[in-house]
């Protein structure tokens, strides 16, 4: 029989399904009561408050409360008639009080102090302000009196008889009347001006007679995890002491149990029913899952913004080397322009200024040595030179022309070269859009992972699975999707991450996820 199909409880309504229950005994607020339905109102005398009646009292009713309130002080004046002259003379005679005098003194203290405190007892319950602890005064006072009584009415010296007995108890009979009568006078104060106030059941006396030390445990146990009733608390005690009986069954001892299965019984100090107890180790697995899928995403995240980076700036190294290649380019044939045009207007000024410093020697030696026909050859050949010269101008315009070509030849390279560096760009821009669309495919096969780990996760919640059984198909899962369905070709180191636990245990979980897959095991089957 596997402790998974224990009949467990359902958790209580309002409580966390893992986490303990807020311990607090603190009364609610006026402001958490709710406001009773009354037609008769009246106005608490010095507070300008209106509190209500849960409905209007009959005559019949009217005068059995006035009758009740007179026979309650009767019975106070009767305590107090009694205890007086009993302590009194007690306290004098053995408590070492100098004067009988100072004994009374001392004795009407103590009554006053606890007529006051439970006049402030009922005052602020009949205000709707309860003070909780202001009882436990009254009680240990009132004690002190029935000692006080009691010790009064026991023997000096000698054996004790059983007349003394009765006369010790008898001597405490009215303080104990006293402080019931006060108690059901609150209670019945509380109710009626709160009578939509919730009010849960206590442990029974009876219960406390019959077995003392667990009615204890299990008294502190509601006021320690809030536990709302008591119906509620026997209920969860007895869930527990089933829970530990089906353990010896199964195991022998509770010893031998595994500590997953030991949770309940470890946690129950904590407040925690035995189904809450059982749901930590899948939840703190859940949590752990969680946190690594966070931080592969954050890993797989901080990739895509590396190489987002890593491209923007080869985008901007590109772009810069094609500016500075095209100014060298720019430059470079403006220079070259600029040195062919002045070597050309050099060289035809030179040869212009020869050819006329030639033609002047000629004509003043034609003019000195030859007649006029000697002259005009000589014009002649001077005209030959300055044709000469004027082509060899027109020879300096064709190469000018040619670095002006070249020039041109130089700016079709360039734009050139800026349209390989927009052709890189647009390469880069598409290098860009496949890494996000790489990233895109990628989360989409993390959703789709999530979703079959989910999936298989349901399956396993319903087959009700032992904590080993879910992490044997979780590896049985890993070896599908990680391993090509090799159970050889997982990684014990990828097993021990996983489930987070020891390499031997690794290798067990690893083998029977092989077994399992090899019954034919897969991630959608129930």
């Amino acid at each position: 029989m596997s402790l998974t199909t224990l009949p467990l409880s359902k958790p209580r309504a309002g409580s966390a399904p893992s986490s303990p229950r807020a311990a607090s005994d603190t009364p609610p607020t006026t402001s958490e009561t709710a406001a009773p339905a009354s037609e008769t109102t009246a106005t608490a005398p010095g507070t300008g408050r209106r509190w209500s009646l849960p409905g209007g009292l009959t005559r019949a009713q009217s005068a059995t409360a006035v009758v009740i309130v007179a026979a309650a002080l009767a019975l106070a004046g009767i305590g107090l008639y009694l205890s007086f002259e009993n302590v009194a003379a007690f306290a004098h005679a053995r408590l070492g009080f100098a004067t009988l005098d100072k004994a009374r003194l001392f004795t009407v203290g103590v009554d006053v102090g606890i007529l006051v405190l439970i006049a402030l007892d009922l005052l602020m319950a009949w205000l709707r302000r309860p003070i909780g602890w202001v009882r436990f005064p009254v009680w240990l006072l009132t004690g002190a009196t029935i000692v006080l009584n009691a010790a009064s009415a026991a023997p000096a010296a000698g054996a004790w008889t059983a007349v003394d007995y009765v006369a010790t108890f008898a001597h405490g009979i009215v303080p104990v009347l006293f402080i019931a009568v006060v108690e059901v006078g609150k209670t019945a104060v509380d109710r009626v001006v709160r009578p939509d106030a919730p009010t849960s059941p206590g442990v029974p006396l009876y219960r406390w007679f019959l077995a003392p030390a667990p009615t204890f445990a299990l008294w502190r146990r509601m006021k320690l995890w809030a536990v709302s009733s008591y119906a509620e608390a026997v209920e969860l005690d007895k869930e527990l002491r089933v829970y530990r009986v089906m353990l010896e069954r199964q195991h022998g001892s509770v010893r031998n149990a595994p500590s997953d299965a030991r949770l309940p019984l470890t946690m129950s100090r904590y407040g925690l029913t035995v189904a809450e107890a059982l749901a930590l180790p899948l939840e703190a697995e859940k949590r752990e899952q969680a946190r690594r899928e966070a931080e592969e995403d954050a890993r797989l995240a901080e990739e895509a913004r590396k190489q987002e980076r890593a491209a923007q700036a080869e985008i901007a190294r590109l772009r810069a080397a094609g500016a500075v290649q095209a100014a060298r380019t720019e430059v470079a044939a403006s220079t070259s322009r600029a040195e062919v045009l002045a070597a050309a207007q050099v060289t035809a000024a030179e040869r212009a200024a020869t050819a006329e410093e030639e033609a002047v020697q000629s004509a003043a030696a034609a003019a000195a040595d030859a007649d006029r026909a000697a002259a005009e050859e000589a014009a002649a050949e001077a005209r030959r030179r300055a044709a000469e010269a004027e082509q060899a101008a027109s020879e300096a315009r064709a190469r000018e022309a040619e670095a002006a070509r070249i020039a041109a030849e130089e700016e079709a390279r360039q734009e050139a070269a800026a349209a390989r560096a927009e052709e890189d760009r647009y390469r880069a821009a598409l290098v860009k859009r496949d890494a996000a669309e790489a990233e895109q495919a990628a989360a989409e096969a993390r959703r789709r992972a999530a979703e079959a780990e989910r999936r298989a996760v349901e399956a396993e919640d319903e087959l009700n699975l032992s904590p080993r059984d879910r992490k044997v198909r979780r590896v049985a899962r890993m070896i599908l999707a990680d391993a090509g369905g090799h159970a050889d070709r997982l990684p014990l180191e990828a097993v021990m991450t996983a489930c987070g636990v020891s390499q031997t245990t690794a290798s067990e979980y690893r083998t029977a996820a092989a077994g399992l897959l090899a019954d034919g095991y897969t991630p959608e089957a129930r």
